[in-house]
């Protein structure tokens, strides 16, 4: 299992570690709009799940932005989304609020649906531990990071470099 900290605090995950190769598990989170969102709903397309612990801190909200930002250079067949357990109307506040408009965000609050499926649920926070899934058109998972300290950036460079491989 990933070794994650929190602010350097050790904490435990909930779920399984997913791995490159690995079929993507399924999951149910909620939609800005409090539609269920699944793996299915982008099938046959490139995924990126950006997962963060709260859109209202300053990592989290680099991560969106950046996210957004390179979603406008990489394609109709790229699909991201930025998942957290932020309610789905703090998650609209803040995306009108930032002006993102090519990340889809989507909201794990009800059921930490995808923090179990993907094994990043911090029990001891009831939040999402900050990491990156590329998952390809078949649903296999080509890219995996789970960021050991929960406060510091992800690769940005390599998640998008990675969906970029998968787009050529």
């Amino acid at each position: 299992m990933a070794q994650v900290t929190f602010k350097n605090s050790p904490v435990t995950l909930i779920g399984n570690e997913v791995k490159v190769g690995d079929q993507a598990p399924d999951f149910t989170v909620v939609a800005n709009d409090l539609s269920e969102v699944t793996l299915k709903d982008s099938e046959g397309k490139i995924r990126l799940f950006s997962v963060v612990p709260s859109l209202d801190t300053g990592v989290c909200d680099k991560q969106t932005r950046t996210f957004n930002e390179a979603a406008a250079n990489l394609g109709d067949n790229v699909v991201i989304y930025t998942v957290s357990m932020d309610l789905p109307f703090a998650q609209k506040r803040w995306c009108g609020a930032a002006g993102i408009d090519n990340v889809v965000t989507v909201s794990d609050h009800r059921d930490a649906s995808f923090g179990e499926a993907y094994g990043v649920h911090m029990k001891e926070l009831r939040l999402l531990a900050r990491s990156i899934f590329v998952v390809d058109e078949t649903g296999k998972v080509a890219y995996v990071e789970y960021v050991p300290e929960g406060t510091d950036h992800p690769n940005y460079d390599a998640a998008i470099e990675a969906v970029k491989a998968l787009a050529k």
